[in-house]
């Protein structure tokens, strides 16, 4: 069972389902579902449609080189059946989706560890800015190294005869 790969946003297309296009020159684009095939008709860039493996590749949402993905790519080389070795293949595909699934964990880990700081930067700021609501007033009045420094400014308008009037 062949299994190729769309080629707008790169997900599997499997046997019997999808589109295929041939263009005059040959060449075939597979969609595994008209949604791609409508953008590719569009003239939509996939880099730059965020829902696409290409877009998730280029911002570096999804990793992009690791050497668990050589044992993904298409081999046209026809090897002479061997039970023993098909069974290492075996083997060893379990521990290649185990290895890449723990390395993606930690991208995204890795990915989320930079928005964790920011937000807790941004929390802190807050709740140095209104600590009046946590603290209650006593505390913040005896020790005022938890307060602002407050400015006082003074304005001074004199008020005209014509604002007096219109007050009244």
């Amino acid at each position: 069972m062949r299994l190729e790969k769309c080629w707008f946003c790169s997900s599997t297309v499997y046997p019997g389902h999808g589109i295929q296009f041939v263009r005059n020159d040959a060449k075939i684009f597979r969609f595994c579902r008209s949604k791609c095939h409508k953008n590719f008709k569009m003239k939509r860039n996939p880099r730059k449609v965020k829902w696409t493996k290409a877009y998730r590749r280029l911002h570096g949402k999804d990793m992009t080189q690791d050497s668990t993905f050589e044992f993904e790519r298409k081999r046209n080389r026809p090897e002479r059946y061997d039970r023993n070795l098909a069974e290492n293949t075996l083997k060893a595909i379990k521990k290649i989706d185990k290895v890449r699934s723990d390395r993606a964990a930690n991208h995204i880990e890795k990915r989320l560890k930079v928005r964790k700081g920011k937000e807790r930067r941004e929390a802190q700021k807050e709740l140095e800015q209104s600590i009046h609501l946590v603290k209650a007033p006593q505390v913040l009045r005896q020790d005022q190294s938890l307060t602002l420094p407050k400015i006082k400014v003074q304005v001074s308008q004199p008020k005209s005869e014509q604002n007096q009037a219109m007050e009244e």
